[in-house]
């Protein structure tokens, strides 16, 4: 995907997360994200690119900012203020400097996902955390988005979608071990909001019975670095064994 397809698919994410089945994907998103950030500690977290998702909205960092990756007058719909414009191959933090970055759907759109990846880790601090958002090929939705390749009519925006196993390898190559994975919308690929109420008994159904063809997935993984080890506070380690004390009998004997 060269750097006019990613433009070219960022104003179609835009506009397909103003539909109903977008409504829908950042409802789920937001609960999820709410829930994992709320427990992550630190002072400087980041969010990349989708301003219409408030990712860092639970977080308790001191320090959270919004980084667009395309300059434009304004996002419809956005949920926090945009702090900068950046390309996501060369963010604008000194190395080892944040303790969460969040990735909502930026590797499918972007031209250089692999460097996307890279940048993320320089800038991390060792034990921080990484939570990628994506949509799931190995789903309901997947399959329609490959039909509509054939008959020309995509249900999800023009991405490339990357299922978790490989996101998974990606991630292992650059020392970011994953901590947690979750699936969600369950739901068929429908395009009224209807519908979509229709199914939503899916949602429950799908996360006992089909946990992992949601058509959207969370990864959530954390940097980690060779040769480190956290050491533990002194009073854990066990302290050295203390002399045998001699009995004063036997000492009585010695002297006699």
């Amino acid at each position: 995907m060269d750097s006019a397809t990613s433009e070219k698919s960022i104003i179609a994410l835009d506009n397909w997360l103003q539909t109903p089945a977008g409504s829908y994907v950042r409802a789920w998103e937001q609960s999820r994200l709410d829930a994992l950030t709320a427990d992550i500690f630190g002072y400087n977290a980041v969010q990349i690119g989708m301003p219409q998702l408030d990712a860092l909205a639970a977080s308790r960092m001191p320090h959270r900012w919004l980084v667009d990756t395309h300059a434009r007058p304004g996002v419809a719909g956005a949920a926090r203020q945009i702090a900068l414009t950046a390309d996501a191959t060369e963010l604008p933090f000194p190395a080892q400097s944040l303790d969460l970055v969040i990735l909502p759907h930026v590797l499918e759109i972007s031209a250089d996902p692999h460097q996307v990846l890279r940048e993320v880790e320089r800038v991390l601090i060792p034990e921080g955390q990484l939570i990628i958002c994506g949509f799931n090929p190995a789903s309901l939705w997947g399959l329609r988005q490959m039909r509509g390749r054939v008959i020309g009519s995509r249900y999800l925006p023009q991405a490339e979608l990357i299922s978790m196993p490989r996101m998974k390898d990606w991630l292992k190559l650059l020392n970011m071990g994953v901590s947690h994975s979750h699936f969600g919308c369950y739901a068929p690929a429908c395009r009224t909001e209807h519908w979509l109420a229709r199914y939503a008994f899916m949602d429950r159904a799908g996360t006992r019975w089909w946990p992992y063809f949601g058509a959207v997935y969370m990864v959530q993984a954390i940097k980690r670095v060779k040769g480190m080890r956290l050491i533990g506070p002194a009073w854990s380690k066990k302290s050295a064994k203390a002399p045998v004390a001699v009995p004063a009998t036997n000492k009585h004997k010695e002297h006699g």
